[in-house]
């Protein structure tokens, strides 16, 4: 079908504007239905730059911002383990969210890449209330403002991939959500979600007592799992910017992220995105290197 007589059609059928505007050559087979409004907008996957090196971030191959390479935090997963030195193997402080438990087997390095697994526990009994296991990293140090990169490949089953940034403490609980993406539900294949949270916050702070957050979803014209993409979020006393393949898709307002914030990568089960395990269990999440610049 060439692409009049496809969108000739669409407006016969009366789908949202929006997944009108998101319909091109390509699309796969099976687009999105979703309702009206539900995406913010569609990402121009033709704005993607060239990478040109590998010392800045993809949006920013000319350093216009002034990056400067952090190595204590940044990692390009080329050894045989781990660097626990620079990583948590496994959550130190979260069990996992119901049925998936964390478990420090799911986590190992292969050909230069990180690669989280699931189900590698054996025949290790684990807590009740879970049926599954899935990996999960977080770094020792923390970061205030800078600039986060992933190069990455999603799971292609009903698991969601996080590459994220959090503090949980006393007073303030914040998160800020790069990647938080499960395009191996079928539904969710053109989604791309964007997330930013605030948990708690003392009581000076006066506005935020209660969790809230800022939701975002845009549609993007390709499977995110069906191969490797590059999540990046830019972030400073002003603005939130998150980004995919070096184009810039999202920009808020920084009015509550101002703490310091642990590193995570992992992979879990979660019912909000319709992630939920089925027999699915021999697929991976790869994540070919993580890399944090400063100014």
């Amino acid at each position: 079908m060439n692409y009049r007589l496809k969108l000739f059609t669409l407006l016969l059928w009366g789908l949202p504007l929006l997944q009108i505007a998101a319909q091109n050559e390509n699309d796969t087979d099976n687009p999105p239905t979703k309702p009206a409004g539900y995406y913010t907008d569609t990402v121009d996957i033709a704005a993607a730059p060239p990478r040109l090196n590998q010392k800045f971030p993809l949006s920013d191959q000319n350093n216009e911002g002034g990056w400067k390479i952090n190595k204590e935090l940044s990692d390009e997963f080329k050894g045989k383990k781990l660097n626990i030195d620079r990583w948590h193997p496994n959550n130190p402080g979260w069990k996992g969210r119901q049925p998936t438990y964390f478990h420090g087997s799911n986590v190992s390095l292969k050909k230069g890449e990180l690669v989280l697994k699931i189900n590698q526990h054996g025949d290790e009994e684990i807590p009740e209330g879970y049926t599954h296991t899935a990996g999960f990293i977080k770094s020792k140090q923390k970061l205030k403002y800078g600039y986060l990169e992933a190069e990455m490949k999603l799971m292609d089953a009903p698991w969601v991939s996080g590459f994220w940034v959090t503090n949980g403490s006393k007073d303030w609980w914040t998160e800020i959500d790069i990647c938080e993406n499960d395009p191996g539900v079928a539904e969710n294949r053109h989604d791309l979600h964007s997330n930013i949270h605030v948990f708690r916050s003392p009581p000076e702070h006066g506005d935020v007592q209660k969790h809230f957050m800022r939701s975002k979803t845009y549609f993007i014209p390709f499977e995110l799992q069906a191969d490797y993409h590059v999540w990046g979020l830019e972030w400073n006393e002003d603005v939130i910017r998150f980004y995919i393949d070096g184009i810039l898709f999202r920009e808020a307002e920084n009015t509550h992220w101002h703490q310091p914030l642990e590193i995570n990568i992992n992979n879990e089960s979660n019912k909000w995105f319709g992630a939920l395990p089925d027999e699915r269990t021999d697929k991976e999440f790869h994540i070919k290197y993580m890399r944090v610049w400063t100014q």
